[in-house]
């Protein structure tokens, strides 16, 4: 390609939350697809999918440049006049070039949410120090930016004046953003941006603001800005863009910007600069409690010898009150033990099972109710003798290896139940422990599923709520599997009808068809739990739900761990309350009862779950579970082991020939004598 090339450094991806329509695989499909060399996504206040977009960039052979458009609040706000009515985002964009600028970039973004009250992210002017931008390069943000608006208004002393901070904290590395999207504000102001440019030898940088990968996605984004604001896409005072804000490709903008080749060339030249991008790393696991100023492997050796006594001391408390399993001896518990504590400790995992044994023992320490257990960590005698579970793993045969194994390198995940009235204060337990700044939950980001996304823009269309309504309930509710638009079209002909013959509706089923699965808000994941070895915001940046006061990684579940953070399930759960409160009513009258008093093979129990009377028992009470269990006719704790382990799509069409089997109707066949 000749000319002076052109990088994208201003896009907004899907993570621009209810403003972006760029999904990470689709706006990479539109960069390889043009074989753009670097690419850069400047998400509205937030990083949430820089690890994401770092690592998928880097496999589709695109340099991946990480930034941010964030609004900054300058001094001089209280200045302006009040009536100046809506003049954008006031933002500018921040971009890393190094390790330092990205932990700097993350650093600001992460102050921006923990310290702001209604979950805004808004930089401080006084934020802003040569130190705190050290290894970011800022652009001037762009028409709806921190100084285009300015110079609209005519309120050009105080654009200059932002400029001049601006470039008295960047020097070289503050570049005047150009944008051509065919608005009349950037016609107007571009000749004055031009000028004060040359003026103070400050480089100017071509750049376009994508929201949406088409030209002919634009009506469908228009209505996304219409559901963000809460309006209709009949007003006319609310926030629109050009059909002009799709992604270019960079003959496109070369074309566009053939008068000023220099801020095309500059725009590869930002990308030239840039020398970092974040990666994955393996677990940084936090620490037990090791002696102040050991090194890494002193901590681990402490920590391997901790785990090893506390679990030869658990083994010596369990033998004593429940016995040997039928069938061992106590050098089958010993060899046992002595096998896993060799795998964990060789996997480098003490600290994991010392920090879940140690918030455990205290909740049950403070009489908070937590789950037995369950999953494959069941499996672990270690587990077992910490009281992280409740289940002898000997006495039913379950393996180790399905919890931990050295062949399939993985972190060991401890599915943790506590009664949900009460996990809250587990949380605090861990955040007292190990530092408020080394423990944040997970965000996790709610998306237009087929049902919402035709609600919304039904709404934004001004369609009769009683339509709308008729049109969702033709989509198939499958919160397991969600049944996409184009899917329900296929299967459902009255909505296939519905379309053909009403033009509204057909428009209503194009936008909400181009909107689906898009990110719609954020909030945080209901059980998982991070623990870091130092301050978080070192190793992710963080956010903050308004409805908290507990700091959250803006990396999802998906990737939190390739950050090398590590994940603890905390889970609420409603049974365990509800047990709770009924022992708690029994021994009111003085009767002294323990749940671990209740024999595991009480015949009336038994009778009740053969008779499929379970509604209120936990992964027991479904419809299908009930059936299961009448089929059944368990008599023993190992048919529900067997049924929970069938319950799942693949093995749950076995469960007829199991039952048969089990009641004699079918003959076993075994696949070795063994």
């Amino acid at each position: 390609m000749t000319g002076p090339g052109f990088v994208h450094l201003h896009v907004h991806s899907a993570y621009s939350l209810l403003e972006g329509a760029l999904p990470i695989a689709r706006l990479l499909k539109l960069a390889t697809k043009d074989n753009q060399p670097a690419l850069a996504i400047a998400d509205t206040s937030n990083l949430f999918g820089a690890l994401e977009f770092s690592e998928k960039a880097a496999e589709s052979g695109v340099q991946p440049i990480i930034s941010c458009e964030i609004p900054v609040v300058f001094d001089d706000q209280g200045e302006l006049p009040a009536e100046r009515g809506d003049t954008g985002k006031n933002a500018i964009v921040l971009i890393a070039c190094d390790k330092t600028g990205f932990a700097n970039l993350s650093g600001l973004i992460s102050k921006a949410y923990l310290e702001s009250e209604d979950g805004v992210a808004v930089l401080h002017q006084s934020w802003l120090s040569k130190d705190s931008t050290e290894g970011l390069i800022c652009l001037s943000g762009g028409p709806e930016g921190a100084i285009d608006p300015l110079f609209a208004d005519g309120l050009v002393e105080y654009a200059k004046a932002r400029l001049l901070f601006l470039h008295s904290l960047f020097a070289q590395r503050l570049y005047i953003e150009l944008q051509r999207h065919g608005l009349d504000s950037e016609a107007l102001v571009e000749p004055e941006l031009v000028a004060f440019a040359y003026e103070h030898d400050i480089a100017l940088v071509a750049t376009n603001e994508p929201y949406f990968p088409e030209k002919s996605d634009y009506e469908a984004h228009d209505a996304l800005l219409a559901i963000a604001e809460g309006s209709v896409l009949a007003q006319s005072k609310r926030r629109k863009l050009t059909p002009e804000h799709y992604f270019k490709t960079r003959k496109e903008m070369q074309a566009l910007f053939s008068d000023i080749p220099e801020a095309l060339e500059n725009s590869v030249a930002i990308a030239k600069h840039v020398s970092f991008r974040p990666r994955t790393l393996a677990p940084i696991l936090p620490n037990f409690s090791v002696a102040q100023g050991a090194s890494e492997k002193q901590a681990q050796k402490q920590e391997a010898a901790e785990l090893a006594r506390q679990a030869k001391e658990g083994l010596d408390r369990r033998l004593e009150a429940t016995g040997l399993a039928k069938g061992y001896t106590r050098k089958d518990y010993d060899e046992r033990l002595a096998f896993e504590l060799k795998v964990i400790q060789d996997m480098k995992y003490p600290g994991y099972f010392l920090i879940v044994a140690d918030f455990i023992k205290w909740a049950k320490s403070q009489q908070i109710p937590v789950g037995p257990g369950r999953g494959s960590g069941a499996g672990s005698l270690v587990a077992y003798v910490l009281t992280i579970t409740d289940l002898d793993p000997l006495k039913y045969q379950l393996l180790f290896e399905r919890f931990l194994n050295p062949d399939r390198v993985s972190m060991p995940d401890f599915d943790i139940d506590f009664c949900q009235e009460r996990r809250e204060e587990v949380i605090r337990y861990v955040q007292k422990k190990y530092g408020r700044e080394q423990v944040a939950q997970i965000i996790t980001f709610g998306s237009l599923q087929a049902r919402a996304a035709l609600r919304d823009v039904g709404r934004v269309l001004q369609m009769p709520y009683g339509q709308v309504d008729r049109i969702c309930k033709l989509v198939p509710a499958n919160p397991a599997a969600p049944v996409t638009i184009a899917e329900a079209l296929k299967q459902e002909r009255q909505l296939r009808n519905m379309r053909d013959e009403d033009e509204t509706v057909a428009e209503l089923l194009k936008i909400a068809q181009n909107l689906e699965g898009l990110y719609r808000h954020a909030s945080t994941h209901a059980a998982g739990i991070i623990i870091g070895d130092r301050p978080l915001q070192e190793l992710a940046p963080l956010y903050r739900d308004p409805r908290s006061d507990m700091q959250v990684v803006q990396y999802s579940m998906k990737w939190v761990e390739p950050a090398g953070l590590v994940k603890f399930d905390f889970l609420g759960l409603k049974t365990l309350t509800v047990i709770d409160y009924a022992i708690k009513m029994i021994n009111r009258n003085g009767t002294e009862l323990s749940l671990d008093a209740i024999p595991i093979n009480d015949p009336p129990t038994f009778e009740m779950l053969r008779g499929g009377d379970t509604v209120g028992v936990f992964q027991l009470e479904s419809a299908g579970m009930r059936r299961a269990l009448i089929e059944m006719q368990p008599d023993r704790f190992e048919d529900l082991i067997a049924l929970v382990a069938l319950f799942r799509p693949g093995p749950m069409e076995n469960i007829p020939t199991y039952c048969a089997r089990k009641l004699g109707e079918e003959e076993v066949e075994y696949l070795h004598p063994s």
